[in-house]
C-alpha cells in the first residue's frame, strides 16, 4: 500500500530534525518506510529521484537542510539542525491577534485563503491568543477580485516578473498593448488597481483591473526600474480621481443627474430650469470621469479638460460619425 507524501515528507522531517550527525541517503533509506518500498518495488533511481523532490519540497517549506559528510561512511550527509530550524518567540496582545484575523478573513480568493488559514494555524500553535472574538464578527469583512487579471498580476509582483496584457483607457474605443513591470495591486473604492513600470512610456503608472482585456502574458528578463520602497496606489489613484486636487473645474450638470459629481462639488448654483453649475475638483482622470455621463454634462473650463472630454466622447461615438457636437463644438 502507497505511503500518502504527506506522511511520508513528515517522516523524513522527523529524522533530519532529531539526529546529531548527518544521515546518508542509505540511513535515511532504511530509516523511512516509503523509501525502503520504492527501494524494494523499483529502482535506486526511483528512490534517488523520490528523496531529492521531498528534500527540494521541505526546502521550499522553510526546512533548513545542510549537506557535510557523512561520519561513518564518509558518504554525503544531511540534517536539519535546530537552532538554524527555529523561530524567535512571537509574542503579540490581543489587539494585534484580533488584526492579523481579520486579515486573514478578509481574502476569500482560493490561493490566498490557503495560505492565511495556514499563517493562523502556526500562530495558533505558537501560542498567540486568538479568540472567538478576534476570530471574527457577526459582520464579515469581504474584498471582492472578479478580474482575472488579478492572480497573474499577484504572483507577478511577488516574483517581480515583468507582464505584458491588452489594456483599454476609460472612453476608449480600442484597447492597447501595454508592457509592465508590476509592484503592487491595492482595492480602491471596490476597483482594484495594479501600480508598475510602464516600459514603452518609461514612466509610473496605475491600471485598474476591469480595462485589462484577455489574458495577463509573463516575459523572460528582471526588472529594468528600481521597485520603490513604498506603493501607494490608493493615494495616487486618488489624486488620478482629483482628491486633494489644488485645481478646480466648471462643469454644466443636467438637472436630476451625476450625484457622485455633485457630491464632490465646492460649490454649485442654477442656472435655468434644466441645468446646474459646479466647481469640482479638477485631477488628471476627471475627464474619464465626467465621460460616463455623456450628455449630461458639460465642461465650460478649464480648455484642456474640455478638449479632452470631447475626445474621448468621440473615441466612444467613433470619428466618422456626422454632426457629433459637444455644447457648440462639432466633431
Amino acid at each position: 500500500m502507497a505511503i500518502a507524501k504527506a506522511e511520508r515528507l513528515m517522516n523524513l522531517a522527523l529524522c533530519l530534525m532529531n539526529t546529531r550527525r548527518p544521515l546518508s541517503k542509505r540511513e535515511l533509506r532504511e530509516s523511512i518506510e516509503a523509501y525502503r518500498e520504492a527501494w524494494a518495488q523499483g529502482s535506486e533511481d526511483a528512490f534517488n529521484r523520490m528523496f531529492e523532490r521531498d528534500k527540494d519540497d521541505l526546502r521550499e517549506l522553510g526546512l533548513v537542510i545542510d549537506v557535510d559528510e557523512n561520519t561513518l561512511d564518509g558518504e554525503a550527509g544531511y540534517l536539519a539542525r535546530p537552532d538554524r530550524n527555529r523561530l524567535p518567540e512571537i509574542a503579540l496582545d490581543a489587539e494585534e491577534a484580533a488584526a492579523l484575523s481579520l486579515a486573514a478573513r478578509v481574502w476569500q480568493q482560493a490561493r490566498l485563503s490557503g495560505a492565511a488559514s495556514g499563517a493562523l494555524q502556526k500562530l495558533r500553535a505558537a501560542g498567540v491568543p486568538f479568540t472567538e472574538a478576534s476570530a471574527g464578527t457577526a459582520l464579515e469583512p469581504y474584498i471582492p477580485v472578479r478580474e482575472a487579471a488579478f492572480e497573474p498580476l499577484l504572483l507577478a509582483a511577488r516574483d517581480r516578473r515583468p507582464v505584458s496584457f491588452d489594456y483599454r483607457k476609460a472612453g476608449a474605443a480600442v484597447v492597447e498593448p501595454r508592457s509592465v513591470e508590476p509592484w503592487a495591486l491595492e482595492c480602491w473604492r471596490g476597483h482594484w488597481y495594479l501600480a508598475g513600470w510602464d516600459r514603452d512610456r518609461g514612466a509610473s503608472r496605475v491600471f485598474r483591473l476591469s480595462r485589462i482585456a484577455g489574458k495577463v502574458r509573463s516575459r523572460q528578463g528582471a526588472f529594468t526600474a528600481p521597485v520603490p520602497e513604498h506603493v501607494d496606489v490608493r493615494a495616487t489613484v486618488a489624486r488620478f480621481a482629483g482628491e486633494g486636487a489644488t485645481a478646480t473645474a466648471t462643469v454644466k450638470l443636467r438637472r436630476g443627474s451625476a450625484y457622485p459629481l455633485r457630491a464632490k462639488a465646492l460649490a454649485e448654483r442654477q442656472v435655468d430650469a434644466d441645468w446646474d453649475e459646479l466647481e469640482i475638483p479638477y485631477g488628471r482622470g476627471l475627464a474619464a470621469d465626467l465621460s460616463e455621463y455623456g450628455p449630461d454634462v458639460v465642461v465650460l473650463a478649464p480648455q484642456e479638460l474640455r478638449a479632452e472630454l470631447i475626445e474621448r466622447l468621440r473615441a466612444v461615438a467613433g470619428l466618422a460619425v456626422e454632426g457629433f457636437a459637444v455644447e457648440g463644438e462639432r466633431a
